[in-house]
């Protein structure tokens, strides 16, 4: 009987995980990797996220006759330490980033590695053109991704039987370069980062709620204090609900307008597709020489939420308070960082990075490429989201601006979307706006376009 380590990574569940379709004597194991966790702040609230669905993972393993043995290292330590015993594969699904792929390669060099496809839709070789180049426009390949979805299998996956490997699963087992252990108890704590309250919400429910407001998606998921989106990035980021089992519930309800919503999933498929064909993509421009201005001073300005321009701030204290921030806020803060203040599209990627629960290596890195307009498929240079027509018209009434930024609350709503009136009034405890929306657009279309 094959000895087999399951590796759970961006999959943390048992309810249709490929990983536990295949039959043999395992060792089921989760690595809280040294190499990432070492840059980020001690109340990252995604450590928070991961560890209740590790803990979570492991009582449910537990149910089924397994268990989790969680270790903290770096993963080729760890490898280094397994394989002082005999086994004939690993078993993991894909991820797409230059960091992963090459931790991978590593690995696979010691113990034969099984790819499995479950973070996306597609594998990044089944949507390509007739020539077997893939595509680096999205609206050609989400028409041949969308014929290829409805001939796509989404059966949930069987659970086979398993023969646990014995083991010691008990707490974290710490493993150094030197593959010397501690073992230390099952607490976050332990990795050295703090408890952050989190919402944790089933994904299931997600679903359902969703369902109901499906219909008023496509019209309404740009305004601010309209909550009719899914709220499952999150999800489908760590794994805690698969993409397969999404589809089939848009499919059981095929009698409403899921379509816009089917496109959407298509489009984080089409980011890391891109960022599979083209890594590079990860720190460098695919179009165009200029690379932004470095300045220290905007940018802290910027990060301290005091640029002045109020959805701009708003949305950057959201996204420090909670993590998330609206995706249409997304929009117009990333163009105002690499268009309104000619920032690197790198800061912002960064910046991003640092604080969303939801991060994603690759829907981050395209989405400030397009916003830059130096990626794949980009808005063109010279467009330019104006971020007081964008709150005039998805935050009329300033409710989303004043709930993060209450200095504003006394401030009619029609002013907060008024260049003119914000530059020339002081407003107790908030900044005046530190560029000219207006001159600094022309600024960065004749930048980009020389």
């Amino acid at each position: 009987m094959k000895r087999i380590i399951l590796w759970f990574r961006r999959d943390l569940r048992v309810v249709d995980n490929p990983l536990l379709s295949f039959d043999g004597k395992v060792l089921p194991i989760f690595i809280f990797d040294t190499s990432i966790l070492k840059s980020l702040e001690k109340d990252d609230r995604r450590v928070s996220f991961i560890f209740f669905y590790v803990q979570k993972l492991k009582m449910q393993l537990k149910e089924i006759g397994l268990d989790l043995k969680v270790f903290y290292g770096n993963p080729l330590d760890v490898f280094d330490l397994l394989l002082k015993e005999d086994f004939d594969e690993v078993v993991a699904t894909g991820d797409y980033d230059s960091y992963a792929r090459q931790r991978d390669l590593k690995i696979s060099h010691e113990l034969h590695f099984r790819y499995l496809q479950d973070t996306y839709i597609f594998k990044h070789n089944e949507v390509l053109k007739d020539d077997g180049t893939p595509y680096y426009v999205f609206t050609p390949f989400y028409k041949k991704a969308r014929v290829a979805l409805e001939d796509k299998i989404l059966d949930k996956y069987s659970l086979v039987k398993h023969e646990l490997i014995k083991e010691d699963y008990d707490g974290i087992t710490q493993v150094n370069e030197k593959l010397e252990i501690a073992k230390m108890p099952l607490a976050i704590e332990s990795i050295g980062f703090e408890k952050i309250k989190v919402e944790i919400i089933s994904p299931q429910d997600k679903l359902e709620t969703f369902k109901s407001s499906i219909s008023k998606y496509k019209e309404q998921r740009d305004f601010l204090m309209c909550d009719v989106t899914s709220n499952l990035s999150v999800d489908l980021r760590f794994g805690t609900i698969g993409v397969r089992e999404v589809l089939r519930f848009m499919f059981e309800n095929r009698h409403l307008d899921i379509e816009p919503f089917i496109r959407q999933l298509i489009f984080r498929d089409f980011y890391a597709y891109l960022l599979f064909h083209i890594p590079e993509l990860e720190q460098h421009n695919y179009k165009y020489s200029f690379n932004g201005i470095k300045d220290e001073k905007k940018f802290e300005l910027f990060c301290k939420a005091k640029t002045g321009f109020p959805i701009v701030d708003a949305g950057v204290r959201q996204l420090i308070q909670t993590g998330n921030m609206h995706n249409r806020v997304r929009m117009v803060v990333a163009s105002f960082f690499v268009k309104d203040l000619l920032l690197p599209w790198q800061w912002g990627e960064a910046f991003f990075a640092k604080y969303l629960l939801d991060y994603d290596k690759a829907s981050n890195v395209l989405s400030w490429q397009w916003s830059a307009g130096t990626g794949v498929d980009p808005q063109p240079y010279f467009r330019v989201f104006n971020p007081y027509l964008q709150s005039k018209k998805f935050d009329k009434d300033g409710l989303y601006i004043k709930r993060y930024i209450p200095e504003l609350k006394k401030v009619e709503a029609k002013y907060l979307h008024n260049e003119i009136y914000l530059l020339e009034h002081d407003i107790k405890g908030y900044p005046k706006p530190i560029v000219n929306h207006k001159a600094a657009s022309k600024i960065a279309i004749e930048v980009f376009r020389t």
